[in-house]
């Protein structure tokens, strides 16, 4: 009797259900990807009316919509996945799942599909609520948005191998994906539109990670970004992405780390 054959996409799907299940029973992991990402674009509605985004080309609803996609984005994929490769590869689970047919990229992709989708219809949601809450018109560039919203999402779960790989435990998961939190949220334009910086603090923070993501989603309702522009953009997120990818190619840890 012969022995089924499996495919990548099988073996990843397979996977990805087993994780989706387990994501179901941490009810911290839960509350933070499912619900601080809702809660945290009230905050910023709060702050933009006491600034002049008119200065800036800007309205509430253009300053909160790409805020809501990076806040799902570090929390619904990034933070959760930290702490997903983190716990699984403390309790052996990756080790085990390197012996059998998955291959090592099969493993990483397949335990970050349940948080990528979850951030991805996240995304959907946040942005379906404040187009109708904001009351924003249509998209000028919806092709801009489109390319920012994956490019953050497989970044996002990049840097968090990336992050998991020099995180000792599933306790310390919760701290070291901090920084890269605290950063983006402050300097990538989700609190603070990059335009009301000084010029040379702006320069800086458009190389942050999550910044060309939010440029480019906000650059798809308003349309104001240039083919240079966007060009650049993209080209900060590929790097970011690229560079995540080939660290975590060569530093993942897949044995506990004690």
């Amino acid at each position: 009797m012969s022995t089924p054959t499996t495919t990548p996409v099988s073996r990843m799907t397979s996977l990805a259900r087993a994780e989706l299940t387990l994501l179901g029973r941490s009810k911290g992991t839960l509350f933070a990807a499912l619900f601080v990402p809702l809660i945290l674009p009230l905050s910023v509605r709060s702050a933009a009316e006491e600034m002049d985004l008119a200065e800036a080309g800007l309205t509430p609803g253009t300053l909160v919509l790409p805020a809501a996609v990076g806040f799902s984005l570090l929390f619904a994929v990034y933070s959760s996945l930290v702490g997903v490769y983190v716990v699984r590869r403390e309790e052996l689970v990756l080790k085990r799942l390197r012996t059998g047919e998955l291959r090592d990229g099969e493993i990483l992709g397949g335990s970050a599909l349940p948080a990528v989708l979850t951030g991805l219809v996240q995304c959907l949601l946040l942005i379906a609520g404040c187009t109708v809450l904001l009351d924003l018109s249509a998209p000028s560039a919806p092709h801009l948005a489109v390319v920012g919203l994956l490019l953050g999402l497989v970044m996002s779960a990049a840097l968090a191998a990336l992050t998991a790989s020099y995180t000792r435990t599933g306790e310390s998961a919760q701290v070291t994906p901090m920084p890269l939190l605290i950063v983006s949220m402050l300097g990538s334009g989700m609190f603070v539109p990059l335009e009301l910086f000084p010029e040379k603090l702006a320069s800086i923070c458009e190389l942050l990670p999550l910044t060309p993501v939010v440029s480019l989603v906000r650059g798809g309702w308003t349309g104001d970004l240039t083919a240079g522009e966007s060009l650049g953009a993209l080209t900060v997120a590929l790097a970011w992405t690229l560079l995540a990818v080939f660290a975590v190619r060569r530093r993942f840890r897949w044995e506990p780390r004690r």
